[in-house]
């Protein structure tokens, strides 16, 4: 069986036949939000199961798709469907893409997501800028043997996501008139939603906004020495004193139409972004 460096060179070899640009940024779409990949003119599109060692995509709403084109005047490769923990895959494979993107040439790595929220001052349809996060997942993808060639044994998670890059993407927000807040997103296994004394003990430890993902992907960016933005989008409320049953059509419901803000701010930071910081 080949060791996890073997496997992304094969994978990359493999994509690198079908699409031979190299991009520069790499975005991962999560529930609801795989429109993004209307605004990039599309060079190639590669189903998951084409790819050698690619999981396959099972999560409601992702198409499990690469999208690799040119967006913002930039060179960029887009995961329409994420994987998630809760699907059976381990976080070695969860984080597999990410280690492609960055063999592909990725230098930033762009993570959306949708989320609850536990905050009672923001609102459903809202966007945050991830912070900073806590894993509350059990599990961590660098355990094991560390391979040098990928990155060091112990990376350090003081600051997982760019500060320019948040920096660059508050300034859009506020010029297009986009709520957007910032704060810090709790991942969970999943796949059931939490109990009203889950969200009071997430909210009491500093979180946010809670979700199912985005945590993996960051660590393996950090470890890969990806620059990181990343984005959520609060699609439920989370508020232990009035909760209500989650329904699964209207959590897509309120992704879909907020997708379009993020569609704009995720477009004009490709576009503004520079790449030599």
């Amino acid at each position: 069986m080949l060791d996890l460096y073997d496997q992304i060179q094969e994978a990359t070899s493999y994509l690198q036949t079908r699409w031979p640009s190299r991009p520069q940024v790499g975005v991962i779409l999560g529930t609801g939000l795989g429109g993004l990949t209307e605004d990039i003119q599309a060079e190639a599109v590669i189903a998951y199961g084409a790819i050698p060692h690619f999981p396959a995509s099972t999560a409601p709403s992702h198409k499990g798709q690469l999208v690799c084109g040119r967006l913002g005047g930039k060179t960029v490769v887009a995961m329409e469907g994420r994987h998630h923990y809760y699907e059976g895959w381990s976080l070695k494979q969860i984080t597999f893409p990410v280690r492609v993107m960055k063999a592909l040439g990725c230098r930033i790595l762009i993570v959306s997501n949708a989320c609850g929220c536990m905050n009672p001052q923001w609102a459903k349809g809202d966007l945050m800028l991830i912070e900073d996060h806590i894993n509350l997942m059990g599990d961590n993808p660098l355990i094991g043997p560390n391979d040098d060639r990928l990155g060091i044994r112990f990376p350090d998670m003081c600051h997982p996501y760019d500060a320019e890059l948040i920096a660059l993407a508050q300034r859009i927000a506020l010029e297009e008139k986009i709520v957007c807040h910032k704060g810090v997103f709790v991942a969970v296994p999943g796949p059931n939603l939490e109990t009203r004394a889950e969200y009071r003990f997430l909210r009491s430890i500093g979180a946010d906004v809670v979700g199912m993902s985005t945590v993996p992907e960051v660590i393996v960016g950090v470890h890969a020495q990806l620059r990181i933005l990343g984005l959520s989008v609060i699609t439920d409320m989370c508020l232990p004193d009035a909760l209500e049953p989650a329904v699964l059509a209207d959590i897509l419901a309120v992704a879909q139409a907020a997708e379009k803000k993020l569609r704009v701010l995720v477009r004009r930071v490709v576009a503004e972004v520079r790449l030599d910081s």
